[in-house]
């Protein structure tokens, strides 16, 4: 049997789950100056931040991201473009839209997306980050870390984790990301890469009972 045909077990869903909530900052979703839409392999990000668009919360979005192992394939001309591309199909103006191609990394996405926003004379003082639902502290965590001077909101499409996984088709990669992610949010603090957060103990015993279960291609090498 193949890691991705692993059978998930009752216990293992509902540590996966406990993790999922804890990754969402269940900010109110409100009014900003502009918009980050964060690349990966999630098409969703660019989807609702279309949605976000029309119902008139900013004027003007950043779409940042390169390539990366996980979306070459998905998005062969890179993360941005992509989304750039698929919110143009949703109606989203060409003169909205903000391109950044060449982050690798969240806190790239944040610190690049800051510099095509000051190259088009836009300094915000509040930015909505839009993410796939699960990063949504990872990238509250960098921003406040690499841009603390802006007020952060964080977005993402409202879906359930059931819902969400089915979307991707593949529960043992969701499960291993959800495990990477709070990976990155325990480790990241020390080494200058974000803000700490407060994880829970519920939390951090899940973590460790899913990376014992296997869970951990998406791990950081140590």
């Amino acid at each position: 049997m193949t890691d991705n045909q692993q059978v998930i077990s009752e216990e293992q869903w509902r540590d996966a789950k406990l993790i999922w909530d804890f990754h969402q900052m269940h900010h109110e979703v409100r009014q900003a100056d502009v918009a980050v839409g964060l690349g990966s392999h999630d098409l969703g990000v660019a989807s609702f931040s279309a949605e976000l668009y029309h119902a008139g919360l900013f004027p003007t979005v950043v779409f940042t991201g390169g390539n990366s192992p996980t979306t070459a394939a998905r998005f062969p001309r890179g993360e941005a473009v992509h989304y750039r591309e698929h919110a143009l199909e949703l109606g989203v103006p060409d003169s909205a839209i903000l391109l950044e191609p060449n982050a690798g990394n969240t806190g790239q996405n944040i610190l690049l997306s800051r510099e095509v926003l000051a190259a088009a004379g836009i300094f915000p003082k509040s930015v909505l980050l839009v993410s796939k639902p699960y990063m949504e502290r990872r990238s509250y965590a960098t921003a406040r870390k690499v841009w603390p001077e802006v007020q952060v909101i964080c977005a993402s499409e409202p879906l359930e984790f059931d819902e969400y996984i089915k979307n991707i088709g593949d529960e043992k990669l969701v499960v291993d990301m959800l495990v990477g992610d709070l990976q990155r949010v325990i480790e990241y603090p020390s080494l200058g890469f974000a803000v700490e957060q407060d994880v829970p103990e519920g939390v951090h015993a899940a973590y460790a009972s899913l990376t014992n279960s296997g869970f951990t291609s998406r791990l950081l090498s140590s």
